[in-house]
């Protein structure tokens, strides 16, 4: 079973940053594609960003040129950097793995708020 766990999540003010991390067990990392996604309080999870196993990325529109997405297989390792943030991107993050099955982390929350 693939295990994922996020961590970097908090409270910041708008106009700050945060770098989420998501560590995932197993051997098979670099095949995976990765993705985070995030759960606001009475709406849908969205896809926010996401990388292929060869590096290849995605954005969701209202998160473009503020965030980034990247990868170190070496680590197991999947990276959310989060910059310019805006109250409208509070929400739980969720990290997902996919290859052929979907596996989910746990999420971690963000909140910008003054």
């Amino acid at each position: 079973q693939v295990q994922l766990v996020e961590s970097g999540g908090g409270l910041v003010q708008p106009g700050g940053s945060l770098r989420l991390s998501c560590a995932v067990s197993g051997r098979a990392f670099s095949m995976y594609a990765m993705g985070w996604y995030r759960q606001a309080p009475g709406k849908q999870r969205e896809m926010v960003a996401g990388i292929t196993s060869g590096g290849i990325t995605n954005y969701a529109d209202s998160v473009k040129g503020r965030f980034t997405i990247s990868r170190d297989n070496a680590k197991n390792t999947v990276y959310l950097q989060m910059n310019s943030l805006k109250p409208e991107d509070t929400a739980v993050y969720y990290c997902n793995a996919n290859l052929l099955v979907n596996f989910w982390g746990q999420g971690t929350q963000v909140t910008v708020s003054s």
